[in-house]
């Protein structure tokens, strides 16, 4: 005997958005990953070390590639000398239209290009400044790159 019930389907869950995908946050902290990286000194490789992980699977968390979890961020904070806060400071709002996927990607990485603190150079000129023991040296370069910033500006008039 066979009975006729009408066999049920599954009901379909409502998608997420992010569904595990990076959002504009996750862009950001890792931009202030590679940041106080580079600002240390340390290679990628270094950092890995460190955390017990690949250099790659840092580049994806400092190209906001693969989502940094909470404890992974505990660690990152004590390998990088700094709080977990700090990986937050400066977060700008969500890009209009995007909170995830390539365009936010995209909105994030041109923020983040368009900030000199944010740039490779800075950052190893900030710790060029900071090896720098004598303090009186120190005060003379900094006189030395404000007064060829003012007169780059007076060529420029």
């Amino acid at each position: 005997m066979v009975d006729d019930v009408e066999e049920e389907k599954p009901k379909r869950r409502k998608q997420r958005k992010t569904r595990g995908k990076p959002t504009y946050i996750d862009v950001h902290v890792g931009q202030r990953v590679r940041q106080r990286r580079t600002l240390l000194g340390y290679s990628q490789e270094r950092l890995a070390d460190a955390l017990n992980l690949t250099f790659q699977q840092v580049q994806k968390y400092e190209r906001g590639a693969n989502r940094v979890g909470a404890g992974r961020l505990y660690e990152l904070s004590h390998a990088l000398d700094v709080p977990v806060n700090y990986f937050f400071e400066e977060l700008p709002d969500a890009p209009e239209g995007a909170a995830s996927g390539p365009a936010m990607q995209e909105a994030a990485q041109r923020q983040y290009d368009s900030d000199p603190m944010a740039q490779r150079e800075t950052l190893l000129l900030v710790r060029a400044y900071y090896d720098i023991n004598d303090p009186a040296v120190r005060r003379r370069v900094l006189d030395l790159i404000r007064a060829m910033g003012r007169s780059a500006e007076a060529e420029d008039e």
